[in-house]
Formats: structure tokens, sequence, C-alpha cells
């Protein structure tokens, strides 16, 4: 056999050995197990919380879970409330649940590990913190043909954080300054929350910032709650959405095209950031890292080029950078929500009252 031919034998190899492969890929992808679920119609939702109860919250000031201490440290009594919803931590494909229940004890630990130590703990430094456990909707409500049900599986979720927010106001506020802050699901029950109860009502006053990354907010959705243009305002709200520079996502059309894009960096109108500029990625490693993501704002994303962060390869083949569309910019918001609540109590508080 001369070399040409081995060339040729090893070529038809690779080909062959390529087939295969992607073969297998797609043989995998279609062995993924669908969703799953009980008929609506038939379905028992979990009791609701009772939010005078502790164990129906994951985070209070006097509840601060270990996970979020080794972050922020100890809570101590501030002059800021923080009401964090947490994003769609109900995935589990094979569960026939529309909503989660709130004795779920690996669900609780996750919502604990995961969104309240990365996401909430972003707002430490600003505020008490507050979490309500709540019957979020399960994934499945955002793909077909499940999501014919996603408003009314909603509306058990959402009857949950009113009420939670209601006993916040009525027990814990005191007349404190509010921040709003969620994230995904989450964000979408804060729009709804922040329309109810502060869009043109005498609570709006205390409203420093709604921060609510994660969804598609339109600019007009709320009547007097508009999106903030610069790092000082205060009043209003911020959205975006992540994900890696040049890639779309597949429902680009409805879920993110013409929706509200705050600059997570600069807080301004810049359609584009430098290394420089950005103030830290909380990583996995309990690490912050500055300068270590660089956006560009496009209608309804944030495309963020590769974060210079440690085993950075193991992004390149990730287009979603949606769950972490708090943690690349952790350091920024911890920073503004700090410079926010400064503002509003120059402009609500007399200078003897002032204090941070």
């Amino acid at each position: 056999m001369n070399s040409h031919t081995i060339t040729n034998f090893l070529n038809l190899k690779k080909k062959k050995i390529k087939k295969i492969i992607i073969l297998f890929v797609i043989i995998l992808s279609g062995c993924k197990p669908m969703y799953r679920a009980v008929p609506f119609e038939k379905y028992i939702p979990y009791e609701s919380p009772n939010y005078s109860n502790p164990e129906s919250w994951a985070v209070k000031p006097d509840k601060y879970p270990g996970s979020l201490k080794k972050i922020i440290g100890d809570s101590n009594n501030k002059t800021c409330d923080v009401f964090f919803i947490y994003p769609t931590m109900f995935l589990d494909r094979k569960d026939l649940r529309w909503n989660a229940d709130l004795d779920d004890e690996l669900l609780n630990d996750n919502i604990i590990n995961r969104s309240v130590k990365y996401q909430a703990s972003a707002f430490g430094k600003v505020g008490n913190i507050y979490v309500p456990f709540y019957r979020q909707s399960h994934y499945k409500v955002y793909v077909d043909p499940f999501s014919k049900y996603e408003e009314k599986s909603r509306a058990i979720a959402y009857s949950d954080i009113k009420r939670a927010f209601k006993y916040y106001l009525d027990n814990y506020n005191n007349g404190k300054p509010i921040i709003i802050a969620s994230h995904s699901q989450g964000s979408i029950l804060s729009a709804m929350l922040l329309k109810e109860f502060f869009d043109d009502k005498p609570l709006q006053k205390k409203l420093v910032i709604a921060y609510l990354p994660g969804t598609k907010i339109l600019d007009d959705y709320f009547k007097k709650i508009k999106k903030l243009q610069n790092r000082d305002e205060i009043g209003g709200y911020v959205s975006w959405n992540t994900y890696r520079k040049g890639s779309y996502p597949k429902k680009y059309e409805e879920w993110f095209k013409g929706g509200s894009t705050s600059n997570p960096i600069t807080w301004g109108n810049e359609v584009r950031t430098e290394y420089e500029q950005h103030k830290g990625l909380l990583y996995t490693d309990d690490k912050v890292y500055p300068n270590s993501v660089k956006i560009i704002v496009k209608d309804g994303l944030i495309w963020s080029y590769l974060p210079r962060i440690p085993k950075r390869l193991f992004l390149i083949i990730k287009k979603n950078y949606h769950v972490a569309d708090i943690n690349l910019f952790w350091k920024d918001i911890e920073i503004n929500a700090v410079n926010r609540l400064k503002n509003w109590k120059r402009h609500f508080l007399s200078e003897d009252n002032f204090h941070l």
C-alpha cells in the first residue's frame, strides 16, 4: 500500500468516524426525555405558604444561610431593604408538577446555594435581603405544548409573591426604601409586583430601583416607572439579557427583540464597553474577577465577549449566558445599588438623616 493509498484510507476513516459521532449526537439528543405533566385540570398545587412562618423564607436578615454569609458576611441592620425573587430552578423533566412544592428540600437547597449565593448576594452590601420561597412555575410552561398553561401556573406563583410582599410591608419594612431585584421568572413576577404596588402609587417614592434582568420588559409596560438612563437615576428599573457575542436565541423575535436593554457596566446609553470598565464577575470559585467582561448592547440583548476567567475555553461552545445575567456583572451591580441608594437618600431625606 503506497503513501497516496494510505492517505486516502485515513481520510475515509476520519469521515466515517465523524459521521458516527454526528449520528451518536443525534441519537443522544433524540433520547432526551420529554417534559411530563399531570393534566392541569387535575393538578392540585401545594398549599399556600404562610409567610409568618420563618420556614417560608429562604432568606431574612435574621436568617442568612451559610452560603450567603460566605460571600457577604453576616447581616446587620441596614437602612434599605432588598426584596429578591429567584429565577426558575424547577427543571426536572420527569417531574409531573406544574408548580414547586415548598417542602422540596433538594430544590430549596439549590435555590439557596445557587441563586441566593451567586445572585442575591450582589445586594448584600446595600440592604437587608428578603427572599421568599414560592410555588414557582416549572420550566416546562415555557415549552410547547405546555405553554398554554403558563398564565395559570404563573398566577399560582404570583399569588405567593404578592402575599409575601404584603407580609413584608406590614411586618418588616418600617418605612425603609426598597430595592426590587430578581432574575428570569423572578423578573416576570417582579414586574407584576411593581405594577400592582408601585406604579403610579404612593409606594413608588420608596422605590430606589428595580433590577429586572433575564426577561423582556417593554418600554410601555408601566405607567410611571421608567427605564433608568444613567448610573444616578432612581425610582425606575434596569433590565438586560446576556448572550455570547454574535449569538441570537431561537425565539429572539418573541422573547427578546424590542425589550428594554440597560448597559450593566456603565448604566448609561453606551453600546460598547471595554474590559477595563468592568467592575467584577462573581465566579463559581467564590472569587470576584474584575476587568473580565466586555459587552455590546443589541436590540433586546447584551452580547458578551468571552469572559476572562479560569477555564474560560469551556465557554467557547456556550452561546446562552442567561444563567449568568447577574454573576457576570456582580460587582457592577453591587456598586451601582449602593450609589443609587445614596442618591435616593439625598433626594428624599435631610442631611441629618443621611448615612449608609
